[in-house]
């Protein structure tokens, strides 16, 4: 009986091809969205011709769920690191520091993401329905059990949530209208400052 083949493993040639298309296709979805990007501008960003691109993925759509599914690992480490026996208010106030960390070192991937949601998340409808809503679900059971000990002041445990995503990567998905705001000032300058002492206001008992 014949044996199957073992997969035969990418070359570092095709492995580094790969990485340079999706950082490509990051940069200009990030800037046009799903809907205004196309296979020449992700080939033109990337430096390869389009039929290379299609050697290594089968479309924009491919493209665009590779990188989203890569994306939501990242995206949803620091709420899975969320400790139930930590300190209430430092365990929120280390998930605040995080996800404003984030936006600075990932901006492309938020407003990737953000672009995905505001489309009515056509390609990341399923993993929000199993990877992001149990884990939702999850952290605010954890925090309505802070509450009722009396260990965090009474607010909605997944509106807490929406607010630290509202407030951390806004700096990244409006990162343009920021800069001009502050006037050559960082995007980010004095914003960790801030959001500690309001998350800190609202949370004490």
């Amino acid at each position: 009986m014949a044996s199957s083949s073992p997969t035969k493993k990418p070359s570092r040639i095709q492995q580094r091809n790969r990485l340079i298309i999706l950082d490509a296709a990051l940069e200009v979805f990030s800037k046009h969205g799903f809907r205004g990007a196309t296979l020449d501008q992700i080939a033109t960003q990337a430096g390869l011709s389009k039929p290379n691109i299609l050697y290594y993925f089968d479309g924009k759509e491919d493209i665009h769920v590779t990188l989203l599914n890569q994306l939501m690992d990242t995206w949803l480490a620091p709420l899975h690191k969320i400790d139930p026996t930590g300190d209430p208010l430092e365990e929120i106030m280390r998930y605040v520091s995080r996800k404003l960390e984030m936006s600075r070192e990932f901006p492309r991937e938020s407003r990737l993401f953000a672009n995905e949601i505001l489309q009515g998340a056509p390609r990341m409808a399923p993993h929000l329905e199993s990877g992001l809503k149990p884990l939702v679900d999850e952290k605010a059971a954890v925090i309505q059990q802070w509450i009722d000990a009396g260990r965090l002041a009474p607010v909605d445990p997944r509106h807490l949530i929406f607010s630290i995503w509202a407030t951390t990567q806004h700096y990244a998905d409006f990162e343009a209208q920021i800069e001009v705001l502050m006037a050559g000032t960082p995007a980010h300058e004095g914003a960790g400052t801030y959001l500690d002492a309001l998350f800190r206001r609202l949370l004490v008992p």
